[in-house]
């Protein structure tokens, strides 16, 4: 598929996301919507990994220019966080170990279910995968 096609299913995606979160009678994240809609229809198999890789591979090697707006805004609010200095660093802190805790954690839950799959193919009398 080609990138135009792509970036049209990511922004249909966004905006079905927008349209859910104007609907709905609380305050919901329109981008959180959006990725769990894209969560199931990749989950679902509905929208395979091939119909939005190219833009999904473009956009993670070029993420770095999605952070230009918060750090600007940083530096517009600098007077406004210089007493408060040391609360942002023990906020960007903690949460940096939470972080990896949270990483740590999730990668060793897919490990397991991985190991756990893989050890039920094998003794269910078909060829186990590598």
């Amino acid at each position: 598929m080609n990138i135009l096609g792509q970036v049209g299913i990511v922004f249909g995606i966004c905006l079905l996301g927008e349209l859910i979160s104007a609907i709905l009678p609380f305050t919901f994240p329109a981008s959180i919507i959006g990725m769990l809609l894209l969560l199931l229809l990749l989950g679902t198999r509905t929208l395979k990994i091939e119909h939005i890789g190219a833009k999904a591979d473009f956009l993670l090697q070029n993420m770095t220019f999605f952070f230009i707006p918060a750090g600007v805004g940083i530096l517009e609010h600098v007077q406004l966080l210089r007493g408060r200095w040391w609360q942002l660093l023990v906020i960007c802190f903690v949460t940096t170990i939470l972080v990896f805790v949270a990483s740590a954690g999730t990668v060793s839950a897919v490990l397991a279910f991985q190991r756990a799959k893989r050890r039920n193919r094998g003794s269910g009398g078909e060829e186990a995968t590598p």
